[in-house]
């Protein structure tokens, strides 16, 4: 008999409860009913230094964690992503982008590329391992106004591939802060717990 996947969550939200947290919970919802393990991260409990730039940890192929100086919680919870199955990454969009605390974890994410110095740009690893990923976004506009402009898809989408996951699937939800507690749609609810059985199978 084999084992069930293992599904991890992050999400990037400040507010636990959010249009972005409650989607997750739905997608990971979809994801045990198939018979997954499932785990949530909220990237704002962790302790996750900014990036200086230093690029110790792109001196060498691989994924060089020890090489970064900045003592905090970013190497285990990379080796805990890399053990799992698949996984989500939900985000609010702020400013067209998403959260700080989003961007911050990100940036950090420059250690899966080699970039020596005397190199003119980095080169990003072909992972073994391809995997499902689900990446969620939530906004404040209609969803259809956004699209054409903004960039955080793009943003997702590459950190998604940096992580294993060169096809990951969208969740958009538009107007979510129509009212200060928004639900979520039964559509929308339909969508996230079909994408979290998608994970599995």
């Amino acid at each position: 008999m084999s084992s069930p996947k293992r599904i991890i969550a992050l999400v990037g939200s400040y507010r636990k409860n959010g249009v972005a947290d409650r989607a997750t919970d739905e997608v990971l919802a979809g994801a045990r009913e198939a018979g997954a393990e499932i785990r949530k991260v909220y990237l704002i409990d962790r302790h996750i230094e900014f990036c200086t730039n230093c690029r110790n940890c792109t001196q060498q192929a691989g994924l060089n964690t020890d090489a970064c100086p900045l003592q905090d919680e970013m190497a285990p919870l990379l080796q805990e992503i890399q053990q799992q199955d698949a996984f989500v990454i939900a985000s609010p969009m702020n400013f067209f982008t998403v959260t700080a605390v989003t961007k911050r974890f990100i940036e950090r994410l420059i250690c899966f590329a080699t970039w020596p110095w005397g190199s003119l740009a980095p080169k990003l690893p072909a992972n073994p391992r391809p995997r499902p990923a689900v990446l969620i976004v939530s906004m404040a506009a209609p969803t259809l106004a956004v699209l054409p402009f903004n960039h955080i898809g793009k943003i997702l989408k590459l950190t998604a591939k940096l992580l294993g996951a060169p096809k990951p699937r969208m969740l958009w939800i538009g107007l979510a802060a129509k009212d200060r507690q928004t639900d979520l749609s039964e559509r929308t609810k339909r969508k996230a717990q079909r994408l979290g059985r998608g994970l599995v199978s």
